[in-house]
């Protein structure tokens, strides 16, 4: 993720609200935080302790995490330090080994990089995969729009086919009811709001549609093919004659391919003042996949999602 330019904490009160309803949660999920072992990544995981939001198990090189937390002046003696080869591959191994046991509930990502992690996440071996392909969800503060909004796959699924786009929304929906949101508006994004052949995510959009009719999606309101202006404005929608239960009140945003998504949740941050936290979802766990660009409180967000996100 990338940190946003705009001020954080009360100018963003949905993200505001995930931390707090993470402090107020009576059972502590234990996060287990792959490979912590630059500045930025331990920082996070003493402002996860300080917030209350989990219990940490610092998954990696113990000498090295000690030392790192001891140049820093933070206080890690509240985590467990699980001790592992000097090897990102070998802490998330040990980590997703936390998972298969019950002794962790979460992953977040420390300071290695995506694909070291995702590796695992994918491997058979590892046994965090499930039926459902994984995916990624950004949770959105926006200025202008009166409510969370989230957007899906921005990070994880590049071109995905029909029945993984049929996972992302699924995954989508399932964490919008953890956060208490009972039936998820969802707007499957193209270009235009007409099924047209010759672009196939209007396709795809109207095929999620009838799945959902049929009983293949279940827990939210699905309409699509649906145009940004079209799912976001109820006015766009009036003025170009669509009835649509979707339109001017999403909850989630489902973009046609990994491109679409990606810019358009950079636009959010960049141009409209969002700041957002994110998710991997369709692994045994919540998976918090944060960046090096990331700001502390967006990382701290992340962290919050998963916790609420967790069983």
């Amino acid at each position: 993720m990338a940190a946003s330019p705009a001020a954080h904490g009360t100018q963003h009160p949905a993200l505001d609200a995930l931390i707090q309803r993470a402090a107020a949660r009576a059972d502590k999920p234990v996060i287990a935080v792959v490979y912590p072992c630059e500045a930025q990544a331990l920082s996070a995981c003493q402002d996860i302790v300080k917030a209350n939001i989990a219990t940490l198990a610092l998954v990696g090189p113990a000498t090295r995490i000690r030392e790192l937390g001891a140049s820093l002046k933070l206080d890690l003696g509240s985590m467990t330090l699980v001790d592992t080869p000097d090897d990102p591959k070998a802490a998330a191994q040990r980590a997703a080994e936390m998972v298969r046991d019950g002794s962790a509930t979460v992953l977040m990502k420390g300071s290695l990089h995506t694909d070291e992690l995702m590796a695992v996440l994918v491997s058979r071996d590892a046994g965090l995969r499930t039926s459902r392909r994984i995916s990624h969800v950004f949770y959105f503060s926006l200025p202008r729009y009166d409510k969370p909004l989230m957007l899906a796959d921005c990070v994880v699924n590049i071109a995905p086919d029909l029945p993984t786009k049929r996972d992302i929304v699924q995954n989508a929906i399932d964490l919008a009811h953890a956060l208490s949101i009972s039936a998820p508006k969802v707007g499957i994004l193209s270009a235009t709001e007409s099924v047209n052949p010759a672009i196939p995510g209007t396709l795809d959009a109207a095929a999620l549609c009838k799945m959902a009719d049929r009983g293949q999606l279940t827990g939210g309101i699905i309409d699509g093919p649906l145009a940004f202006d079209n799912a976001i404005s109820a006015e766009a929608a009036r003025i170009k004659g669509i009835a649509s239960p979707v339109a001017g009140q999403p909850d989630i945003l489902i973009a046609p391919n990994l491109e679409t998504g990606n810019t358009l949740y950079k636009s959010f941050v960049y141009l409209g003042g969002a700041e957002c936290a994110g998710l991997v979802l369709g692994a045994r766990v919540p998976v918090v996949l944060t960046s090096r660009a990331d700001s502390a409180y967006a990382r701290l967000a992340s962290a919050a999602l998963g916790v609420l996100a967790a069983r």
